[in-house]
């Protein structure tokens, strides 16, 4: 039977306000949480400080000095998860967008299927920007066509949980984006290497008074740049990827 021993990773810069009602929310579901500052301001990392010590039990925290972006403080997590015998990671925002109340749901089919990444895709309400809701259906089809399949219903929500063992193998070879462009790049290339993924719907608002660290112009050229990376890494996998399609019908 496997071990499974999931913790909670939430990536913070500068989500001071935010990051203590998601804290106690992941809290309520009894499950550890692991906080990792990318490099925030004087007032956030206090805060996330303080949490650390409320919580000493429950709580973790890793520090960037200097931000590095999302992807890097993800994986930053995921490596300290592993050194700590955890089996599992629920990835989850801090700014308070993702439903915090979804968490036993997805640790549950995490749990039923331990080798498979579940992966959150967004019901949105009338709170979502036209401009992300539309922006994102570019990425949609490049990763339909960088995978030749459409079982990634949405490669961009950062709401999932990964099975730690395949990620961290992942990344010993391959280096993976390091900024905004990671949720899409590791879950692409965990596809490659074969590992399910499982789709669940999960409700995400947008604050009114919300914190975004999306670059438009340099997350942007960020995101292009890895579909065309990705589009050429395809075309090699096209035999191995046609197989398993076809192995799946």
């Amino acid at each position: 039977m496997d071990i499974f021993n999931p913790v909670v990773l939430i990536p913070v810069y500068d989500h001071e306000h935010a990051i203590g009602d998601v804290v106690r929310a992941v809290l309520a579901h009894d499950v550890p949480c692991m906080l990792i500052d990318d490099g925030s301001s004087p007032m956030c990392a206090a805060v996330l400080d303080e949490l650390a010590r409320e919580y000493r039990e429950n709580v973790s925290l890793v520090r960037h000095e200097k931000n590095r972006g999302k992807g890097d403080a993800v994986m930053t997590g995921i490596h300290s998860a592993e050194r700590e015998g955890y089996t599992h990671a629920l990835q989850i925002d801090a700014d308070g967008q993702h439903r915090v109340e979804d968490i036993p749901g997805f640790l549950a089919a995490a749990r039923q299927q331990p080798h498979a990444v579940i992966a959150g895709y967004p019901v949105y309400d009338e709170s979502v920007p036209a401009i992300r809701l539309y922006g994102r259906y570019a990425t949609h089809i490049w990763v339909w066509i960088n995978t030749l399949s459409m079982e990634i219903r949405d490669s961009m929500c950062g709401f999932r949980v990964y099975p730690i063992a395949p990620v961290t193998a992942l990344a010993a070879r391959q280096k993976l984006g390091g900024r905004m462009h990671f949720d899409t790049d590791i879950l692409v290339r965990l596809f490659w290497d074969g590992i399910s993924v499982v789709n669940l719907p999960t409700r995400v608002v947008y604050p009114a008074d919300g914190v975004s660290h999306f670059r438009v112009w340099l997350d942007n050229i960020l995101i292009a740049r890895m579909h065309a990376t990705l589009f050429f890494g395809m075309l090699p996998r096209i035999p191995r990827l046609l197989a398993r399609k076809w192995r799946a019908q």
